[in-house]
């Protein structure tokens, strides 16, 4: 391991994103861990695809670290939908942002990532070194494809000009501040919102979902990615990618089990078992080399989830 990298409670920090659930939740750790000089800015005021306007704010702000936790998020139905939209917004947002943290000498680059980047046929748990060893799952592949070129870019700087960008692969997040739009939305906060509306029903608590229930997905609470986020601000690292993963793993089912259990036991579960909907069998990454380096989730699933929930909850009201 490298050393650290200077890095202070008063260098500026410019977090993309920080309206949405990860880039809120990376604020509120770093004003925890007593960071100062915390820069955001709302997407009105900067589109982060315009690469003048990129620019033009970096040159004005002069951040020392760039957190990249935006980017055009969305689920299967979304993916499938607007493929076109989810590869170009992505490309030109980590474009952008990488070339004008070069130009500008930003000292550290984290770049969040997405899991579905592996191959969807890969023995599990899923290491970083598997990346392009196979084809991708076919219903979020243009997401994929742009979040792969982040990859690659970031390797590239570093060896081609020695910079200090790393990119954090999460597994799947969740947590307050999450999208709850059916039509675009992960499973989690898709299972929360359509058993919390079946729960209001006087009849009919029914909640029909999409496959067999059967696949196993691994969820880390947000704030854990933040937490790992703050650890690998002042690290030096080898390797460009870092698995971020966690230590639950359950079946949709169980997952659906679990939320109802919270909102509404009386709700019944019903999947319509088209398996070509069931999307990847099993999403599990290797952490070890996240352990070695000395980070390591740690989260009460139960406790986590409640908080998730009773934040929906408030949020309906």
């Amino acid at each position: 391991m490298k050393k650290l990298i200077m890095i202070n409670s008063y260098s500026k920090i410019f977090v993309a994103g920080h309206n949405g659930m990860l880039g809120s939740s990376i604020l509120r750790i770093l004003k925890q861990k007593g960071y100062k000089n915390l820069i955001t800015i709302d997407k009105k005021k900067l589109d982060l695809r315009d690469q003048k306007s990129v620019k033009n704010f970096f040159k004005k702000k002069k951040p020392h670290v760039v957190i990249i936790a935006a980017a055009k998020v969305g689920g299967i139905k979304a993916n499938i939908n607007y493929p076109a939209n989810f590869i170009n917004d992505n490309l030109q947002i980590q474009t952008n942002l990488i070339s004008a943290s070069y130009h500008n000498k930003v000292k550290r680059l984290i770049l969040f990532g997405s899991s579905c980047i592996y191959p969807k046929n890969l023995k599990k748990p899923i290491k970083e070194n598997q990346i392009l060893s196979g084809k991708l799952e076919k219903t979020n592949e243009s997401y994929a494809v742009a979040k792969i070129a982040g990859i690659k870019l970031i390797e590239a700087f570093n060896e081609q000009y020695k910079t200090n960008y790393v990119c954090l692969m999460p597994c799947n997040l969740f947590g307050p501040n999450d999208n709850y739009d059916l039509q675009n939305s992960h499973f989690l906060p898709a299972l929360i919102k359509k058993i919390f509306i079946a729960s209001k029903k006087k009849k009919g608590k029914v909640v029909k979902l999409w496959g067999t229930g059967k696949p196993l997905r691994e969820i880390l609470y947000v704030d854990e990615a933040a937490k790992a986020c703050e650890f690998f601000l002042k690290k030096k690292t080898k390797s460009s990618l870092i698995n971020i993963g966690s230590p639950i793993e359950m079946s949709i089912k169980d997952y659906a089990n679990k939320v109802k259990s919270i909102i509404d036991p009386t709700v019944k579960i019903e999947f319509n078992n088209d398996i070509k909907l069931d999307g990847i069998k099993r999403k599990k990454l290797d952490t070890s080399l996240a352990n070695r380096i000395g980070w390591k989730a740690k989260m009460n699933f139960s406790k986590s989830l409640v908080k998730t929930i009773e934040n929906f909850i408030d949020f309906k009201k």
